[in-house]
C-alpha cells in the first residue's frame, strides 16, 4: 500500500478528484468518502451525467455558448437584441453578464484571451467568426467586456483592430470592474451598472 490509503481505489479516485481547480487532496479525499456513503444510484447518476455531458454538449454554432442544441436558446430568443453583441472570454462570462438582467443583446464567447505566456495567440480564439458577425451587417454595437488584465486589455485592441472599417460602434465595459479583475468574480450591482454605463472604446495607440 502506497502513503496513507487503505486502498488504491480510493487513491486513485483521489487523485482524479484533485485534478479538478481549486480542489485539494484534503478536500478530493473528503468528497471520495461522502460518494463512497451515498448508494449506487446517487453515485451512478453523477457518473452518467458527466459522461453525457461531455459526449453530447454542443456549442453554439452562432455565439460558442454552450448549448444542447445547434444554436443556442439566447440566440435563438428573437426578443433578444441582435444588434448588441457583448464579448466574453468564457461560459461562465456569459453568466455572470445574464445574472444583472442589464443586458438583453447577444453574446460571443472567444475561449480565452490573447496571452503569448501561455500559448495562447489570436488564431487559437473565436475572432474571426465574430468579425463575420459584424460583416453579415446585424451588428449594430460590439460591447467589449473581458477581464480587465493586460491579456483582456490586449485582445480588446486586437478586436478593435481586426473591426476597423466595419459599421459597427465598439464600446467597452466602465471601469467599475477593477483593474485586474476577471468578470465571473465581478458582483451583479457593479458588473451591471459597468455594462450600462459602457463607454466608448479608445485604442492605445
Amino acid at each position: 500500500m502506497n502513503g496513507p490509503y487503505p486502498s488504491q481505489l480510493l487513491e486513485k479516485a483521489v487523485g482524479e478528484f484533485s485534478k479538478l481547480p481549486g480542489v485539494g487532496r484534503k478536500t478530493a479525499l473528503r468528497l471520495v468518502l461522502h460518494l463512497l456513503r451515498q448508494d449506487n444510484a446517487t453515485v451512478e447518476a453523477l457518473g452518467e451525467s458527466l459522461i453525457r455531458l461531455k459526449h453530447e454538449v454542443k456549442y453554439c454554432q452562432v455565439c460558442h455558448n454552450i448549448s444542447d442544441t445547434e444554436r443556442c436558446n439566447l440566440c435563438a430568443d428573437p426578443r433578444r437584441d441582435a444588434s448588441q453583441v457583448c464579448v466574453v472570454e468564457t461560459v461562465r462570462d456569459v453568466m455572470a453578464v445574464e445574472a444583472t438582467q442589464q443586458f438583453h443583446g447577444l453574446y460571443h464567447v472567444l475561449g480565452g484571451v490573447i496571452s503569448p505566456m501561455d500559448g495562447v495567440g489570436p488564431a487559437d480564439l473565436q475572432i474571426d467568426s465574430l468579425v463575420e458577425r459584424v460583416k453579415q451587417g446585424n451588428v449594430k454595437e460590439i460591447i467589449l467586456a473581458l477581464s480587465t488584465t493586460m491579456e483582456g486589455d490586449t485582445t480588446n485592441f486586437f478586436i478593435a483592430r481586426k473591426l476597423q472599417g466595419l459599421p459597427v460602434k465598439i464600446s467597452v465595459i466602465a471601469r467599475g470592474v477593477a483593474m485586474g479583475d476577471e468578470l465571473e468574480y465581478a458582483d451583479e450591482v457593479t458588473l451591471g451598472r459597468s455594462i450600462l454605463y459602457r463607454t466608448p472604446f479608445e485604442s492605445p495607440v
